[in-house]
């Protein structure tokens, strides 16, 4: 059995998704769903059984789940703009700490998601190597949130012991309950396919254009790929980059949109939040040599496939 958790949302369904395709059904889905329809990214998947976050947080501290294979663990508040910080340190950071601590005793492999977030604004570079974690000053309470466990994993020399995926701007199929979350191919496919319109932000900073902002784009597909083979070569431990290596602008994803949809290219710029200018990241771009360097070599989509491929999943309204 693997556990799963945060199964049900974005990237834990499509990895899901992945083991299913790989014939492996044995999985414990853990998450938390309420009121919102994320519950619809568990139909159609193979699972041994699915259990609340709290449930099975109680469950392990007591010590009643079996012992699995591997724990995966990809449940956590990803909001940016969320600002209960209690909730992120309980939620992010805590809950995180049983869950490895519960993998060490069993010693059994710890796969936990980490964040792009955790690098600020780029100053010290996008390099996932551990002895440079320190100096990193993530810009929100979130990424804050994600570098506080890296950190615990250093200074216990527990990092050893684990596998945490640095994932950038990863988008896809399944990522439609993520509200203010979702990916702006997400948010804008509907106004562009029915108005023929995109709106980006305009840039406030003098370095960049109106949509010259950059990130690494990565999409799920190719995400979920890298993970099975982290989770298939138990032997590899460390924190790695989760992006395609390459950044790409804004307007190269607006482009590609209305390529994809054959609309003519239509891009209104609109001014950004004053809550969001202070924690902006303008450029982006993982340094994947660590991946490369423990063998995983297989090319990434080039973005423009990648947003094809998700535009057919959005016109059907389908999942992975």
């Amino acid at each position: 059995m693997i556990v799963l958790t945060g199964g049900a949302g974005f990237i834990g369904s499509c990895f899901l998704w992945k083991l299913n395709q790989e014939g492996i059904n044995d999985v414990l889905v853990v998450d938390h769903l309420d009121n919102d329809e994320k519950w619809k990214n568990l139909v159609g998947k193979n699972y041994y059984d699915y259990i609340q976050k709290s449930d099975f947080f109680n469950a392990v501290v007591s010590r009643q789940v079996p012992k699995p294979k591997a724990v995966v663990h990809f449940g956590a508040c990803s909001s940016t703009t969320f600002t209960d910080a209690n909730y992120y340190i309980k939620n992010n950071y805590e809950y995180s700490k049983v869950l490895a601590l519960w993998a060490f005793e069993l010693k059994i492999p710890f796969i936990y998601a980490s964040s792009a977030a955790t690098y600020g604004n780029g100053e010290f570079g996008y390099y996932d190597d551990i002895l440079k974690v320190r100096n990193l000053v993530p810009l929100n309470i979130y990424g804050f949130s994600k570098h506080m466990f890296d950190l615990w994993l250093l200074n216990t020399n527990y990092i050893s012991k684990v596998v945490g995926i640095k994932f950038f701007n990863v988008f896809g199929p399944n990522e439609y309950h993520k509200r203010d979350m979702r990916s702006v191919i997400c948010k804008s496919y509907y106004d562009i396919f029915s108005n023929g319109e995109i709106k980006l932000f305009k840039s406030c900073n003098s370095d960049y254009s109106d949509g010259g902002q950059c990130r690494d784009f990565v999409y799920i597909k190719d995400v979920v790929e890298v993970i099975y083979f982290l989770l298939k070569n138990p032997s590899i431990t460390g924190i790695f980059n989760l992006g395609t290596g390459k950044s790409r602008t804004w307007n190269d994803v607006a482009k590609s949109m209305f390529e994809a949809v054959g609309k003519k290219e239509n891009i209104e710029y609109i001014d950004m939040p004053d809550y969001l200018k202070s924690k902006y990241q303008y450029f982006t771009e993982a340094k994947m040599d660590n991946l490369k360097n423990v063998g995983y070599n297989k090319p990434f989509m080039e973005l423009e496939d990648s947003i094809k491929d998700y535009c057919c999943y959005l016109k059907n309204k389908s999942y992975l």
